[in-house]
């Protein structure tokens, strides 16, 4: 095993045997109605590490509160204030319970209760501000890349995204894997034509079908809502069609063996390498395109318990995430050049001679390392915190959900 692949850290212990790498307190919204005052908690008692979330939807959907759910138990996630309007579906109370039964500090209000904005948000920040101070008694624990869940997608692709960027997360995915850790990918709607592939490593005849049915049902898809996930952008960066995007894109999964098909929200049951489904079930495909941007890949990817994202990324992005250390990865030394300030790391370095992507992988295994160790991702630091939580339809029945 590399060097790299060796290190620990000190990460944080949760009642619930996980471990997390940052402490932060989540302030969750339950409707849009309550998102200002929300906001304004997290900008006023943000001397600690709180952090955003929120579903802007009013009707009830499940597979929103199953995201919801998944981001208060995420391990990075040392408390929980739940602020709701009073008239929603989703109950704030709720979400504060789920969270004090995994033994986090948790409290809830309607705004309508507190007294309206104001007198909201002061009763709001007090609580955070105790919750802050009480997440400084959180036992510390030794961690290594067999604790690790690393998540990536790829987003603004140009013809390095496959040539150099996408091909050192799949070498560092391996690494992950053989090291002991977890490993998850998504975009299956960038998969096209390569079924067969993702097929041959299942690791066993269940897991195979499951594949199959995400890739057909993905298909169909994107032959219903009339468009594949290529954007002018991708033309613009070289890429010349779906088929071609497919081939770059997949290649960040590595070679290890699928273990199986993750629904988004279900954390993994084992270690090794997942794809994640996101792909909308076939009930609610007239609702609308609902894989809409990389923050919602983000999101789903933290929500199924990664505590680092990565994104692959050619032409070049800004986001972030609001729990797990987002980390943008190119394959386009331009691109790092001129965006340097919010890219986090230069995969273009294999393409120029300047190393092998083995050499590479090993590069971005230290940076994981320091990010988990504590150091700030660029998206941190410039205090991007970006989530997408939409309405969508999951069946349960299409793939097995893990540790429901």
């Amino acid at each position: 095993m590399s060097d790299a692949m060796t290190r620990a850290w000190l990460g944080y212990a949760r009642k619930n045997g996980k471990k997390g790498i940052r402490n932060r307190v989540l302030v969750v919204y339950t409707v849009k109605c309550a998102e200002h005052v929300a906001r304004q908690i997290v900008a006023e008692a943000r001397d600690g590490d709180v952090e955003l979330v929120g579903f802007d939807g009013c009707t009830d959907n499940q597979y929103a509160v199953n995201q919801l759910i998944s981001l208060i138990r995420h391990p990075n996630v040392g408390a929980v204030l739940a602020v709701g309007l009073g008239c929603e579906y989703t109950q704030p109370e709720w979400l504060a319970k789920i969270a004090a039964d995994e033994g986090k500090p948790a409290d809830w209000f309607f705004i309508q209760d507190a007294g309206g904005t104001a007198k909201a948000i002061s009763r709001g920040v007090a609580w955070v501000r105790d919750a802050l101070e009480a997440l400084q008694q959180v036992p510390r624990v030794e961690m290594t890349f067999a604790d690790l869940v690393i998540g990536a997608e790829c987003g603004g692709s140009d013809y390095t995204s496959g040539l150099a960027g996408n091909i050192v997360v799949g070498r560092f995915f391996d690494r992950l894997v053989d090291a002991g850790g977890t490993a998850i990918f998504e975009e299956i709607v960038e998969a096209v034509g390569l079924d067969w592939f993702l097929t041959s490593r299942a690791v066993d005849v269940r897991v195979k079908a499951e594949l199959q049915h995400t890739y057909d049902k993905a298909l169909d898809y994107c032959r219903h809502a009339r468009q594949y996930s290529i954007s002018p952008g991708n033309f613009a960066g070289g890429l010349s069609t779906i088929e071609e995007k497919s081939m770059g894109a997949v290649v960040k999964s590595g070679t290890r063996p699928i273990q199986g098909v993750l629904k988004v929200s279900a954390f993994p049951s084992r270690p090794g390498l997942w794809l994640l489904d996101s792909t909308p079930d076939p009930y609610f495909m007239d609702f609308g395109i609902t894989n809409p941007s990389d923050n919602e890949g983000l999101t789903d990817l933290t929500a199924s318990g990664a505590h680092i994202v990565f994104l692959v990324t050619g032409r070049g992005n800004v986001v972030g995430n609001a729990i797990a250390p987002c980390v943008k990865i190119t394959g386009n030394a331009e691109t790092y050049a001129r965006m340097i300030d919010d890219m986090d790391f230069n995969a273009g370095t294999t393409l120029e001679g300047a190393e092998t992507m083995d050499a590479c992988a090993e590069r971005l295994a230290d940076m994981v390392a320091d990010i988990a160790e504590g150091a700030p991702s660029k998206s941190e630091a410039l205090g991007h915190r970006e989530f997408h939580i939409i309405y969508k339809y999951q069946d349960k029945a299409g793939c097995r959900m893990e540790e429901e």
